[in-house]
């Protein structure tokens, strides 16, 4: 039993050693000349899109592009930039794209304003459809107009009808 002790220690310890290393490799240290800095840094990749991830931002990705641009960004906030013109300098190169919340502004009208109107669209519906159910419910639920002898007469008229097809099919 002690040399299978020894095995499995040995075996944990190969695999301590192989994926402590890998995990403290994923932890990025930025260093900032001022500690103000450190937090609009934050703010600011957690705002920015990846380019090439699509669904996560700067913070999210491990991506290389990723990473020169959260480098990049440090760079921008060491230079002195504001926010707004460090947002600006990046729009400038990759669109408004890399904004997660982009301005409203005549190319993104469309992305703003289309789903307030599909909600408006979608509510109108419903009540229209709403409403011709109810008409139709009232409609149906009125008592016939015709009077008890005239049913009569059509519903003898449909048996004498459905009556000489049958005999009919039967020839």
């Amino acid at each position: 039993m002690n040399s299978r002790s020894n095995l499995m220690a040995a075996l944990l310890f190969c695999l301590l050693c192989a994926f402590g290393s890998a995990a403290q490799a994923g932890i990025e240290v930025v260093e900032f000349s001022q500690p103000e800095l450190r937090d609009r840094y934050q703010s600011l990749i957690v705002e920015l899109r990846c380019p090439k991830c699509q669904n996560q931002n700067l913070a999210d990705s491990n991506s290389p592009i990723s990473i020169d641009l959260r480098n990049e960004v440090r760079a921008l906030l060491e230079k002195g930039l504001s926010d707004k013109e460090i947002k600006a300098e990046l729009v400038s190169r990759y669109s408004e794209f890399i904004l997660y919340r982009p301005e409203v502004n005549s190319s993104t009208a469309v992305l703003w304003g289309l789903p307030p109107l599909l909600l408006f669209i979608g509510i109108a519906m419903l009540f229209v459809i709403r409403r011709r159910s109810k008409v139709v419910t009232a409609s149906s639920s009125e008592p016939s107009k015709t009077s008890p002898e005239e049913l009569q007469r059509q519903v003898d008229a449909l048996l004498e009808s459905q009556k000489n097809s049958s005999i009919e099919e039967k020839k």
